[in-house]
Protein backbone atom coordinates (compact mmCIF):
# COMPACT_ATOMS: atom_id res chain seq x y z
CA UNK A 1 0.00 0.00 0.00
CA UNK A 2 1.14 3.65 -1.02
CA UNK A 3 2.72 5.62 2.22
CA UNK A 4 0.79 8.30 3.42
CA UNK A 5 2.87 11.52 4.82
CA UNK A 6 1.34 14.74 3.81
CA UNK A 7 -1.07 15.84 1.67
CA UNK A 8 -1.33 19.62 -0.37
CA UNK A 9 -4.00 20.41 -2.49
CA UNK A 10 -7.79 21.65 -3.10
CA UNK A 11 -10.02 20.88 -0.54
CA UNK A 12 -13.79 20.22 -1.78
CA UNK A 13 -16.91 21.11 -0.02
CA UNK A 14 -20.03 18.83 -0.38
CA UNK A 15 -22.40 19.90 1.94
CA UNK A 16 -24.58 16.82 2.37
CA UNK A 17 -25.34 14.61 5.39
CA UNK A 18 -25.71 10.48 5.66
CA UNK A 19 -23.67 10.21 2.04
CA UNK A 20 -23.79 6.54 1.59
CA UNK A 21 -21.72 4.46 -0.09
CA UNK A 22 -23.88 3.94 -3.42
CA UNK A 23 -24.09 7.68 -3.38
CA UNK A 24 -20.36 7.29 -3.85
CA UNK A 25 -19.89 4.40 -6.27
CA UNK A 26 -23.29 3.12 -7.43
CA UNK A 27 -23.86 -0.47 -7.98
CA UNK A 28 -23.73 -0.95 -11.31
CA UNK A 29 -19.96 -0.38 -10.69
CA UNK A 30 -19.67 -2.81 -8.69
CA UNK A 31 -18.88 -6.00 -11.34
CA UNK A 32 -15.50 -5.32 -11.14
CA UNK A 33 -12.40 -6.72 -8.31
CA UNK A 34 -9.81 -4.21 -9.42
CA UNK A 35 -9.58 -0.79 -8.57
CA UNK A 36 -8.87 0.84 -11.63
CA UNK A 37 -11.03 3.35 -13.58
CA UNK A 38 -13.34 3.84 -10.36
CA UNK A 39 -12.50 7.24 -10.25
CA UNK A 40 -14.21 8.19 -13.16
CA UNK A 41 -17.89 6.71 -11.38
CA UNK A 42 -17.11 8.62 -8.13
CA UNK A 43 -20.76 10.55 -7.14
CA UNK A 44 -21.51 9.72 -10.52
CA UNK A 45 -25.27 10.42 -10.18
CA UNK A 46 -24.36 13.65 -8.88
CA UNK A 47 -21.75 14.27 -11.32
CA UNK A 48 -23.52 13.16 -14.62
CA UNK A 49 -26.40 14.29 -16.80
CA UNK A 50 -28.44 11.24 -17.80
CA UNK A 51 -26.91 11.98 -21.51
CA UNK A 52 -23.07 11.26 -20.00
CA UNK A 53 -22.83 15.12 -19.47
CA UNK A 54 -21.24 16.47 -16.63
CA UNK A 55 -23.59 18.71 -14.38
CA UNK A 56 -21.88 21.82 -14.52
CA UNK A 57 -23.28 23.07 -11.03
CA UNK A 58 -21.85 19.50 -8.75
CA UNK A 59 -18.35 21.04 -6.73
CA UNK A 60 -16.31 18.59 -8.26
CA UNK A 61 -16.66 19.28 -12.09
CA UNK A 62 -15.86 23.22 -11.14
CA UNK A 63 -12.32 24.17 -11.32
CA UNK A 64 -9.93 24.03 -8.94
CA UNK A 65 -12.88 21.66 -7.33
CA UNK A 66 -12.19 19.31 -9.75
CA UNK A 67 -8.83 18.65 -9.29
CA UNK A 68 -9.25 17.87 -5.35
CA UNK A 69 -7.00 16.01 -2.94
CA UNK A 70 -9.13 16.71 0.18
CA UNK A 71 -13.27 16.36 0.18
CA UNK A 72 -14.71 17.73 2.99
CA UNK A 73 -18.43 16.26 4.30
CA UNK A 74 -21.06 16.38 6.29
CA UNK A 75 -21.84 13.55 9.58
CA UNK A 76 -22.13 9.99 8.60
CA UNK A 77 -20.14 9.92 5.64
CA UNK A 78 -19.97 6.31 4.22
CA UNK A 79 -22.98 5.00 5.65
CA UNK A 80 -25.05 2.36 3.79
CA UNK A 81 -23.81 -1.09 2.58
CA UNK A 82 -20.38 -1.90 3.22
CA UNK A 83 -18.86 -2.03 -0.30
CA UNK A 84 -14.96 -1.52 -0.35
CA UNK A 85 -15.85 0.38 -3.81
CA UNK A 86 -15.98 3.42 -2.03
CA UNK A 87 -13.11 3.83 -0.89
CA UNK A 88 -11.27 2.82 -4.49
CA UNK A 89 -13.49 5.39 -5.87
CA UNK A 90 -11.87 8.01 -4.06
CA UNK A 91 -8.65 7.02 -4.46
CA UNK A 92 -9.48 6.81 -7.91
CA UNK A 93 -10.81 10.35 -8.55
CA UNK A 94 -7.10 11.92 -6.70
CA UNK A 95 -9.03 12.08 -2.99
CA UNK A 96 -6.79 10.99 -0.49
CA UNK A 97 -8.24 12.68 2.51
CA UNK A 98 -11.94 13.05 3.95
CA UNK A 99 -12.55 15.39 6.61
CA UNK A 100 -16.42 14.75 8.34
CA UNK A 101 -17.27 14.85 11.60
CA UNK A 102 -18.62 11.41 12.06
CA UNK A 103 -18.42 8.46 9.62
CA UNK A 104 -19.84 4.56 8.78
CA UNK A 105 -17.51 2.63 11.21
CA UNK A 106 -16.74 -0.12 8.17
CA UNK A 107 -16.15 2.94 5.23
CA UNK A 108 -14.07 4.41 8.05
CA UNK A 109 -11.98 1.20 8.84
CA UNK A 110 -12.12 0.55 4.74
CA UNK A 111 -10.10 4.01 4.50
CA UNK A 112 -7.41 2.68 6.31
CA UNK A 113 -7.09 -0.51 4.07
CA UNK A 114 -6.67 1.72 0.82
CA UNK A 115 -4.35 4.60 1.85
CA UNK A 116 -7.33 7.18 2.19
CA UNK A 117 -7.05 9.37 5.55
CA UNK A 118 -10.76 9.98 7.36
CA UNK A 119 -10.46 12.81 9.94
CA UNK A 120 -13.01 13.17 12.50
CA UNK A 121 -13.42 16.36 13.51
CA UNK A 122 -16.40 18.68 15.53
CA UNK A 123 -19.19 19.45 13.85
CA UNK A 124 -18.24 23.46 13.93
CA UNK A 125 -14.74 22.83 13.40
CA UNK A 126 -15.97 21.18 9.74
CA UNK A 127 -18.40 23.83 9.14
CA UNK A 128 -15.87 26.58 9.05
CA UNK A 129 -13.69 24.52 6.81
CA UNK A 130 -16.31 23.59 4.47
CA UNK A 131 -16.86 27.32 4.30
CA UNK A 132 -13.56 28.28 3.53
CA UNK A 133 -13.05 25.71 1.23
CA UNK A 134 -16.01 27.50 -1.26
CA UNK A 135 -14.13 30.00 -2.01
CA UNK A 136 -11.40 29.41 -4.51
CA UNK A 137 -8.08 31.50 -3.73
CA UNK A 138 -8.70 29.83 0.25
CA UNK A 139 -9.25 26.36 -0.79
CA UNK A 140 -5.71 24.88 -0.80
CA UNK A 141 -5.07 22.88 2.65
CA UNK A 142 -2.23 21.05 3.68
CA UNK A 143 -2.91 17.67 5.92
CA UNK A 144 0.05 16.49 7.91
CA UNK A 145 -0.20 13.27 9.38
CA UNK A 146 3.07 12.63 11.40
CA UNK A 147 2.01 16.27 13.16
CA UNK A 148 -1.66 15.59 12.20
CA UNK A 149 -2.44 19.26 11.49
CA UNK A 150 -4.36 20.49 8.74
CA UNK A 151 -3.17 23.68 7.41
CA UNK A 152 -5.06 26.27 5.96
CA UNK A 153 -4.58 29.78 4.94
CA UNK A 154 -6.26 31.29 7.91
CA UNK A 155 -4.28 28.83 10.52
CA UNK A 156 -3.90 25.32 11.81
CA UNK A 157 -5.77 22.46 13.31
CA UNK A 158 -5.00 19.08 15.16
CA UNK A 159 -7.06 16.15 14.06
CA UNK A 160 -6.89 12.84 16.54
CA UNK A 161 -6.41 9.23 15.23
CA UNK A 162 -5.36 5.92 16.27
CA UNK A 163 -1.64 5.46 17.03
CA UNK A 164 -1.82 2.54 15.32
CA UNK A 165 -3.80 2.75 12.13
CA UNK A 166 -1.29 6.07 12.02
CA UNK A 167 1.72 4.62 12.09
CA UNK A 168 -0.06 1.99 9.68
CA UNK A 169 -0.37 4.60 7.12
CA UNK A 170 2.97 6.16 7.45
CA UNK A 171 4.26 2.79 6.78
CA UNK A 172 1.87 1.94 4.40
CA UNK A 173 0.86 -0.83 5.98
CA UNK A 174 -2.97 -2.41 5.27
CA UNK A 175 -4.24 -6.26 7.13
CA UNK A 176 -2.38 -8.49 4.72
CA UNK A 177 1.17 -6.35 4.69
CA UNK A 178 0.82 -6.66 9.03
CA UNK A 179 0.26 -10.26 8.44
CA UNK A 180 2.93 -10.82 6.69
CA UNK A 181 5.07 -9.05 8.85
CA UNK A 182 4.22 -12.67 11.50
CA UNK A 183 5.11 -14.73 8.38
CA UNK A 184 7.70 -16.20 10.84
CA UNK A 185 5.84 -16.48 13.83
CA UNK A 186 2.92 -18.47 11.48
CA UNK A 187 5.29 -20.90 10.41
CA UNK A 188 6.59 -21.62 13.50
CA UNK A 189 3.11 -22.20 14.61
CA UNK A 190 2.09 -24.19 12.25
CA UNK A 191 4.86 -26.53 12.27
CA UNK A 192 4.42 -26.79 16.34
CA UNK A 193 0.81 -27.29 15.89
CA UNK A 194 1.12 -30.33 13.03
CA UNK A 195 3.66 -31.57 15.17
CA UNK A 196 1.59 -32.14 17.69
CA UNK A 197 -1.86 -33.05 16.16
CA UNK A 198 -0.28 -35.14 12.97
CA UNK A 199 -3.26 -36.48 12.33
CA UNK A 200 -4.97 -32.89 11.40
CA UNK A 201 -1.92 -32.51 8.70
CA UNK A 202 -2.77 -35.26 6.68
CA UNK A 203 -6.78 -34.26 7.24
CA UNK A 204 -6.30 -31.01 5.49
CA UNK A 205 -3.46 -32.46 2.62
CA UNK A 206 -6.69 -34.95 1.33
CA UNK A 207 -8.96 -32.27 1.60
CA UNK A 208 -6.77 -30.11 -0.27
CA UNK A 209 -6.22 -32.54 -3.06
CA UNK A 210 -9.90 -33.67 -3.47
CA UNK A 211 -10.63 -29.59 -4.17
CA UNK A 212 -7.60 -29.75 -6.31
Amino acid sequence: MEKFQKVSGIAAPLDLRNVDTDMIIPKQFLKTVVRDGLGEALFFDLRFEPNGKLKPDFILNRKPWSNAKILISGENFGCGSSREHAPWALRGFGIQVVIASRFADIFYNNCFQNALLPIILPEQRVRKLMEQATHADKATFSVDLAKQTITTSDGSVTFEIDGERKQALLDGRDAISHTLEQIDAIREFEHSYYSNNPWLKKSTQDTLERHA
